[in-house]
């Protein structure tokens, strides 16, 4: 989940403000005499990309994130047995750590990965000055601590639904004993056949559960590392992939450095024979042996302008474009004149993402499943206009969501129409006046119906973007009579308030790891509350019909099925969906290889970067 904010330290600041001062005098110049300064040619010196999260990463323990940021940077450590081809489009599943796809049983219950040997971990302490080779049990290990309680793992609900045989009863064990995790128990579901094989029971069809060996659940930890850091843990990422963390300032600045363990590997990605833009990637660096960077820089900038004026001063390699900077990078959807003037490259595409506002649905004010809460919730969602939002904050990239389904997943349908983008201010104060939230005091706020103060806490970062979201529902709510108070706090600190069920309204977003739309559905399935379903929704028949969907091929009748638990959100509203976001970056023209995909944040061993000398 993303849709959070950092901060940034004193002595950064100032930097990065002495840096605005510069740059706009510079850019001021060049836009006035029409002439931008050509890049300096390529050197010789190392490989470096160099870029901006504009929000804080949470840690580095693929069992405990669950935030886009700290996933990119956790993807290029830490590796699954699978990944995403980079440009193949439709998507397409590859071997990664695994020597080819998995084995899969007919019934979809039995998957077998067997490994490439030759795969090492970086060089940590724990290791006791040995090389540690990846083998078969370190992936069962990891499979294992999503279900650990004591971590709270973000990815336990997907895992849990998938039933993998034995796991449930090894977690309930340390759930009703008291006592620590048992990882040393033999499970059915999870077998190390010999060192480079392992074996993934299930107790139920999963047509899509290859997937999950993509994704970052499944990657390998080692235990060593695990048991030498404890709970320091998420601080000391040691993995297999071509990156190793180097340098960490807190919420400032991460830098990531070329493993020298990672295995003799070479570029071969596959794009479709039409893709002429992917064709062109795959012949510049076919064959080249990877990771192609040398050195990862990532900064934490929070405000938007400095993080704009630092990448036309070239101090970072690609950029997501600001929503305020989006028309003076590409006015009417092309990259200016001035821009391509000095050879940057334009990406642009609809994300699978959406951004959404979740309602406590065991808080006393806006939760609960009776005809008056739902109707406050809906009241909520008709009042805030989402075509607004996509107009005025973020500069027309974006679409309206009409539910928490996002682009490129199997359930989303682009003409699907529900309730959750329209916008109604009339029908909104209908609503509330029918159930009994009216203005008793002649204050222009409502009250609850049984006369109580109506105060609705919306909790939200203490940074200029979002109170630019704050003030346009201070607007619509303030219009059907309703009251705000905003809370304020970083989103590391919201994200522990929320999973415990302490935040009455949050903003956030999702963006989908996979191409299907289960885990977006367990954003609202019961038994994953306070983990992925933050908002605490708890309905029988949404679980029934998420459960249904689990176990049948992708075809008409799950779409069906998935089609009716949206309607059930839409009914209820635990949450409203705001948008798909479009995605505008730019990236200096001595970056090679880039090309966004829909799922994957592993693509850093196969880009390139070339900075030109100071």
């Amino acid at each position: 989940m993303s849709v959070r904010r950092g901060a940034l330290n004193m002595s950064a600041r100032r930097g990065l403000l002495e840096l605005a001062f510069a740059v706009t005098v510079t850019a001021v110049l060049g836009l006035a005499t029409g002439v931008a300064a050509a890049p300096s040619a390529v050197s010789a010196a190392p490989h470096v990309l160099r870029y901006a999260f504009p929000i804080a990463e949470t840690g580095f323990d693929p069992a405990q994130i669950s935030d886009d940021y700290s996933m990119e940077i956790v993807s290029n450590i830490f590796e699954s047995p699978l990944t995403y081809d980079y440009l193949a489009r439709p998507i397409q599943l590859k071997a990664l750590t695994a020597a080819a796809l998995p084995e899969v049983s007919a019934d979809f219950r039995e998957f077998t990965v067997r490994l490439k040997p030759g795969s090492y971990f970086a060089d940590d302490a724990a290791f006791n000055g040995r090389p540690r080779e990846l083998v078969a049990a370190d992936y069962v290990y990891a499979l294992k601590r999503n279900f650990d309680p004591r971590l709270k793992s973000p990815n336990y609900a997907n895992l849990q639904g998938e039933k993998i045989l034995g796991m449930e009863a090894l977690r309930s064990a340390a759930v009703k004993s008291g006592r620590p995790f048992d990882y040393d128990t033999p499970v059915a579901g999870l077998q190390v056949l010999d060192r480079y094989s392992f074996r993934i029971r299930l107790g139920r069809s999963s047509p899509r559960f290859v997937h999950t060996l993509a994704h970052l659940s499944s990657a390998a930890v080692a235990r060593e590392v695990v048991e030498r850091y404890g709970d320091t843990l998420m601080e000391h990422p040691v993995g297999t992939g071509a990156f190793r963390l180097s340098e960490w300032r807190r919420s400032s600045k991460m830098v990531l450095v070329r493993n020298p363990n990672f295995r003799e590997s070479y570029y071969d990605e596959q794009p479709a024979a039409d893709d002429a833009a992917g064709q062109a990637i795959a012949l510049q660096m076919k064959g080249r042996r990877l990771p192609l960077l040398d050195r990862v820089e990532v900064s934490i900038v929070t405000e938007t302008q400095p993080q704009w004026l630092a990448f036309l001063a070239n101090d970072f390699d690609t950029v997501a474009v600001p929503y305020d900077f989006a028309n003076l990078a590409a006015p009417g959807g092309h990259l200016a004149p001035n821009l391509a003037k000095r050879g940057m490259l334009m990406h642009q595409g609809l994300r699978s993402d959406v951004v959404f506002t979740y309602f406590n649905m065991e808080d006393p004010v806006v939760g609960g499943y009776s005809p008056d809460r739902v109707a406050l919730r809906r009241a909520i969602a008709l009042g805030y206009d989402n075509e607004e939002e996509i107009r005025q904050l973020r500069k027309r990239l974006a679409i309206p969501a009409q539910s928490i389904l996002v682009p490129n997943t199997f359930g989303y349908l682009p003409d699907f129409k529900s309730e959750m983008s329209e916008y109604n201010p009339a029908r909104a104060r209908a609503l509330l006046d029918l159930f009994g939230y009216v203005d008793r005091d002649g204050d222009g706020w409502r009250e609850q119906p049984d006369g109580s103060p109506l105060v609705l806490e919306f909790h939200t970062q203490p940074d200029g973007g979002s109170r630019q979201f704050n003030e346009l529902w201070l607007k619509h709510m303030k219009a059907i009579g309703l009251r705000l108070a905003f809370k304020h706090a970083t989103w590391p600190e919201q994200l522990k308030m929320a999973r415990a069920g302490k935040l009455m309204i949050w903003l956030l977003s999702q963006t989908a790891t996979s191409p299907d739309a289960e885990a977006l559905l367990k954003m609202a399935y019961g038994p994953s509350k306070g983990e992925d379903n933050l908002g605490r929704f708890d309905l029988p028949a949404y679980d029934r019909l998420i459960e249904q969907t689990l176990v049948l091929p992708d075809g008409p009748e799950r779409q069906a099925l998935i089609t009716a638990a949206l309607r059930l959100l839409t009914a209820y509203m635990p949450m409203k969906a705001h948008v798909h976001r479009i995605r505008l970056r730019l990236s200096q023209p001595w970056v090679t290889g880039y090309q966004p995909h829909p799922f994957s944040s592993n693509f850093w061993r196969l880009i390139d970067s070339q900075p030109p000398a100071p």
